[in-house]
């Protein structure tokens, strides 16, 4: 048994890890998921300029992705319709509608130019063997730009799960740039869809964030949706908006879509009801708002890390300055291998060196005869002089020597050094290039990348608030039912499903529970009112009750301000009658006694203001030990009357 409990958690460990690692959670060197990584990847490969069948590009992925052709054509779509680093021919379907993109065989894709500016760079990449160990794939790319924060991510792995929301391009990058400065920039969410967001809990991306569709109402009969909120589409937004009206809970006469590459859906209202009595319960009551829990998880150094905003950015502001600089770096090598390789071949062939091989009848004679023709121009050369650049000169055709351009070469050799100076000087203020070059990122590609959704602060809509009461509450006396869906009985009051009503029954007690379709409460219901605590803690109960003990008539008021919901509460003791109640503020309680032996006063008042308002559980103050016949209660107004 031991052994196979070992066993169960070996491998669940190692599923997890391999979920959380290798599947769901992007890293944040990149922004990418490990199917993005090596659907970018493949693209680089196949890259010719031309458009590529998605069919043929998913083909190409499944040398690097062992779980299937499905799974890789979907985020294709998806990353594709990012607008970041695909390009587009034919149906990817529609973010607007949520209509599904054409087969992988109809639909063509390429690499932009941007995604090989800041991403893809082969020379600088750590690759691994893929799954199959045929072909090497990269480990992670080092973005220049913050990929993670711009696109997004959603995804669940085992035990965790991560919510990215994607932000503005030029924003993302005035924010990257501020951190070089050493400043701080607070970026906030950018939907492709438009909308309002109010990013008052945003926390950095790991609070939340209400979102909005935009809304026209200029029209007082009409409605227009123009923007969605996000993660929704016009399809969705119909439904929830049908079935608010299915409940009840909104009125609206038609619903049509006429959304194509711009949102647009219209909400006709009915007779008699206006733009701005529906608006509120559309955002109460339907996806028109929603609320967006984030949560900024991701693989950092092969770990999954929980990161804010901030640390992002300051995390690739780090990785952008150490990516040009291996950038500088490498180029400065190459350069000074080539300016090696230049002034060699220069001074071979205007010196003529290779004339001093024409007598040599070795190989080893051969090499030795072109290093000794160098020492007198050694002070010429940075590098030393190996076999191998022997080899290279001794390779250069006769056509190549007798038709040598000396000009041509000695400004080849100072485009090279000026090269190198600019180079050395970059490498010295790495900064500075580092801010030119997100400068010129967002010069050549922000115009493309406009803010569209609106920041703007404001409540969620109260659901209760904006329920329209159209329910008919009815209560049958014959049956003790009470309910909207009643369909005998009296109507007490219009209400909505998301109101509370009180119920205090003959016995006593009394409850407080949501507007019931059809619940029964008890034959002789006393009170039924709306349970809304701030109109409530204005209401005074007096209550008249008699003791089974002895006899006795008491009168107790009080205010009921707490309660739980669906628990039942006694506003009397346990061994008491309830006599009479009412929730009026002034008034006289007239007693009737029955005749009795030596008793002269048969009928006796109290005005109920002189007794003071208690508590729940306080008892009632003893008004008389005499038999009641009857008892009345007048108020006020009526007895001036």
């Amino acid at each position: 048994m031991a052994f196979i409990k070992n066993l169960f958690e070996f491998n669940f460990l190692e599923y997890a890890s391999y979920v959380i690692k290798d599947r769901a959670i992007p890293d944040i060197a990149d922004g990418l998921k490990p199917v993005q990584r090596r659907i970018l990847h493949s693209l680089a490969e196949m890259d010719d300029g031309k458009f590529h069948k998605v069919a043929n590009v998913v083909g190409h992925c499944m040398k690097y992705h062992p779980h299937g052709d499905q799974s890789i054509n979907s985020a294709l779509v998806v990353l594709a319709n990012k607008d970041l680093f695909i390009d587009k021919q034919g149906n990817f379907g529609n973010i607007y509608t949520g209509d599904e993109a054409s087969a992988a065989r109809y639909i063509e894709c390429r690499l932009l130019p941007l995604a090989k500016e800041v991403m893809i760079n082969p020379s600088i990449t750590e690759y691994e063997p893929s799954y199959d160990g045929r072909n090497k794939e990269p480990v992670v790319y080092q973005s220049k730009i913050p990929v993670l924060l711009l696109m997004g991510a959603e995804g669940i792995a085992v035990g965790m799960s991560t919510k990215i929301l994607p932000h503005n391009f030029s924003e993302t990058l005035d924010a990257v740039a501020a951190a070089i400065k050493g400043k701080k920039i607070n970026l906030y969410p950018d939907f492709p869809t438009g909308g309002i967001v109010d990013v008052s809990n945003y926390e950095e991306g790991n609070g939340k964030v209400l979102v909005r569709a935009k809304l026209d109402t200029s029209d007082p009969k009409k409605i227009v949706i123009t923007e969605l909120p996000f993660g929704h589409t016009s399809e969705s937004i119909i439904t929830s908006i049908e079935a608010a009206v299915r409940k009840n809970k909104i009125k609206v006469a038609s619903i049509n879509d006429f959304t194509t590459d711009k949102v647009e859906i219209e909400i006709r209202l009915p007779r008699g009801v206006l733009t701005n009595d529906v608006v509120d319960a559309l955002y109460a009551f339907t996806d028109c708002e929603t609320s967006i829990s984030v949560n900024l998880l991701v693989i950092k150094d092969r770990k999954p890390v929980q990161m804010t905003v901030s640390e992002v950015i300051n995390y690739y502001s780090l990785q952008l300055v150490d990516v040009l600089t291996q950038e500088l770096k490498l180029e400065e090598k190459n350069l000074r291998a080539k300016l090696h390789a230049k002034t060699l071949e220069q001074i071979f062939i205007e010196e003529r060196i290779y004339k001093k091989i024409e007598q040599m009848k070795t190989q080893d004679g051969v090499v030795k005869a072109v290093i000794t023709g160098f020492k007198p121009y050694l002070h010429l050369v940075k590098n030393d002089i190996t076999e191998e650049d022997v080899d290279k000169l001794l390779k250069i055709p006769i056509r190549r020597i007798s038709l040598y351009d000396i000009n041509k070469v000695r400004q080849e050799i100072k485009e090279i050094n000026d090269r190198l100076k600019e180079i050395k000087y970059h490498l010295s203020h790495i900064k500075e290039y580092a801010l030119a070059f997100i400068s010129n990122v967002k010069e050549k590609y922000g115009a493309s990348y406009k803010r569209n959704t609106t920041i703007k602060s404001f409540e969620k809509v109260d659901a209760r608030e904006a329920a329209i009461r159209t329910l008919k509450l009815r209560y049958d006396n014959s049956t003790g039912y009470l309910g909207y869906e009643v369909a005998s009985g009296d109507a007490l009051f219009d209400v909505s499903v998301y109101d509370r009503v009180l119920v205090i029954k003959k016995n006593g007690s009394y409850l407080v529970m949501n507007v019931p379709d059809r619940v029964f409460v008890d034959k002789g219901m006393l009170y039924c009112a709306m349970a809304e605590k701030d109109e409530m803690a204005d209401v005074v109960f007096t209550i008249l009750y008699k003791s089974n003990e002895n006899d006795a008539l008491y009168i107790k008021r009080c205010k009921i301000e707490k309660f739980i919901l669906d628990k039942s509460y006694n506003l009397i003791p346990d061994n008491a009658k309830l006599v009479y109640i009412t929730t009026k503020e002034a008034g006289r309680i007239y007693l009737m006694y029955a005749p009795a032996p030596r008793l002269k006063v048969l009928e006796e008042s109290f005005n109920i203001t002189d007794y003071l308002v208690k508590g729940l559980k306080a008892g009632g103050v003893r008004l008389t030990t005499r038999e009641v016949k009857s008892c009345k209660f007048i108020s006020e107004k009526r007895k001036q009357k």
